[in-house]
């Protein structure tokens, strides 16, 4: 690879040049790579948060949310015993693509690469574990062989 971080064989994109009439003046979209720190970013949609601090607080809430849904789905036990098994299998089926969906835009909100939501990211799922999954606020350990949850483990 060259210095410009160029495959082998493309060429540099060609300069802008006004288009229908158009001032010539486009908005630049920056899109980082690495990790940073700030306020100023783009999580899951256009213009969201923006500059504002408010905005971009209340993103970080929602996806610390979105983080401990996804660990409620995992470990919740929605569907009862005897329930038929086609009513049982279409609410594990619409569980399952829910908690899909919420984990791919906890995912998606992470590749903003910004480190505020990665940390509150990991911390809804650490808080939706601890809560959900973990032992802390269970009264009796169950064996092993005991099925607890209607959906099985998220794969990783």
């Amino acid at each position: 690879m060259d210095p410009d971080h160029r495959m082998p064989g493309m060429s540099p994109p060609p300069p802008s040049t006004p288009m229908n009439g158009t001032d010539g003046m486009h908005h630049k979209m920056m899109m980082h790579m690495t990790f940073f720190w700030g306020k100023d970013t783009l999580i899951l949609f256009s213009g969201w948060p923006g500059t504002s601090t408010g905005m971009y607080v209340l993103a970080l809430v929602f996806i610390f949310v979105l983080a401990v849904l996804v660990e409620w789905l995992s470990h919740c036990r929605l569907v009862k015993p005897g329930t038929n098994n086609v009513a049982a299998g279409l609410i594990q089926a619409l569980m399952h693509a829910v908690r899909v969906g919420l984990a791919y835009m906890v995912m998606l909100a992470v590749m903003s690469f910004n480190g505020g939501v990665f940390i509150v990211a990991v911390a809804g799922h650490l808080v939706g574990f601890l809560i959900f999954g973990s032992r802390v606020f269970k009264d009796t350990e169950m064996p092993p062989y005991h099925k607890a949850f209607d959906l099985p483990p998220t794969s990783n």
